[in-house]
């Protein structure tokens, strides 16, 4: 019986001190108008270029690739690198093909949902998700066991034609 007595006793204390807390808690407060806490809006990182993307995706740009543009966005949890530039078809597969893809590249409708957002318009360029007839894919390194990206958790890449032998080649990882 007096096993129950203290039990109950330190179950009933603990549950004063939550109160008291909570009590005391609530009663501080923010000057009205004012928020406590914003989360930080993505901006884009000076100096950033095609050179450092490439770099973050351990990619080589094409040799005669043209348009080579690239930036880097800067979010609250992590970072998404973007490089585009206009190559041959056969570069663009290349280059889809060594960063392993989870599955081929193929049509797909147009979509808002995108990891580059608007970030192409940053670069000057129409975003891919705007574009008819743009061939995409994802790849996944962590997942490949790709040991040279293991630092990037998702890529996406989409390839777009522009001439009859020039595609341009959108690539965003983060």
């Amino acid at each position: 019986m007096k096993l129950r007595r203290t039990a109950r006793a330190l179950l009933l204390a603990s549950a004063a001190t939550l109160a008291a807390g909570l009590t005391l808690g609530g009663c501080t407060s923010a000057p009205s108008g004012h928020a406590t806490r914003t989360a930080p809006s993505p901006s884009w990182k000076k100096g950033a270029d095609a050179e450092e993307s490439a770099a973050f995706m351990k990619i080589q740009v094409p040799q005669g690739a043209t348009e080579v543009k690239g930036a880097v966005r800067v979010q609250p949890q992590e970072n998404v690198y973007l490089l585009s530039f206009v190559t041959s078809e056969q570069a663009a597969e290349a280059i889809t093909k060594d960063l392993h893809p989870d599955y081929p590249l193929a049509v797909e409708s147009p979509s808002s949902s995108s990891l580059s957002g608007d970030g192409f318009k940053h670069l000057g360029l129409t975003p891919p998700q705007e574009l008819k007839s743009v061939r995409t894919t994802s790849a996944c390194p962590p997942c490949v066991g790709d040991s040279r990206r293991r630092h990037i958790q998702g890529i996406e890449i989409h390839i777009g034609e522009v001439t009859e032998n020039r595609v341009r080649v959108y690539l965003a990882a983060y």
